[in-house]
């Protein structure tokens, strides 16, 4: 987030230095609201362009918008982590000798996870990105329920490592070792 207004010198220089040397995502948040002003941000190179005063859900959805452009999601097509190998573009989970079956929420679940391992979530944000769903459709323990089945298929597989582990009062992640 860049503000034009800085008391050190002018925002529309600093967003010339900083894309004349990178691409990182520049939202330009200032209170000059004249049709001029947003052209000449956004032609220097800004992402996005919002005037004060704004709401935080606003800024929050321009972030999560500008961060889709940028960086879309791609997956890595095959990600190893322990004894396991996850295929995501076959949706296939294994080890090393055998292929473990798992319903297609437990699959997404495991391979969310495995997408950043070591990062702790929430039962709601695991709702929220596993399932696409939120607290009002669901509930925690559908997310524990789907916890618990996973870890005991990898366990019927022998499987210790990557393994789920509870964060308590927060939720899970997946630990690589």
């Amino acid at each position: 987030m860049l503000d034009l207004g800085l008391p050190d010198g002018s925002g529309l220089d600093l967003l010339r230095t900083l894309r004349s040397t990178s691409r990182v995502p520049i939202i330009i948040v200032t209170g000059r609201s004249e049709e001029t002003d947003r052209v000449v941000g956004l032609e220097l190179g800004a992402d996005d362009y919002l005037v004060k005063p704004f709401s935080q859900r606003e800024l929050a959805a321009r972030i999560r918008a500008v961060l889709r452009r940028t960086h879309p999601d791609q997956p890595l097509p095959i990600i190893h982590l322990g004894a396991l190998l996850i295929d995501t573009a076959a949706r296939q989970i294994r080890t090393a000798t055998s292929p473990i079956a798992l319903t297609p929420l437990e699959y997404a679940l495991l391979a969310f996870l495995a997408a950043s391992p070591g990062q702790t979530f929430s039962p709601e944000q695991l709702l929220e990105h596993v399932w696409e769903s939120s607290r009002q459709w669901q509930v925690r323990s559908t997310v524990a329920e789907h916890i618990y089945r996973v870890r005991r298929k990898l366990r019927a597989h022998e499987v210790t490592a990557p393994r789920i582990t509870t964060v308590r009062g927060f939720g899970y992640r997946l630990d690589p070792c």
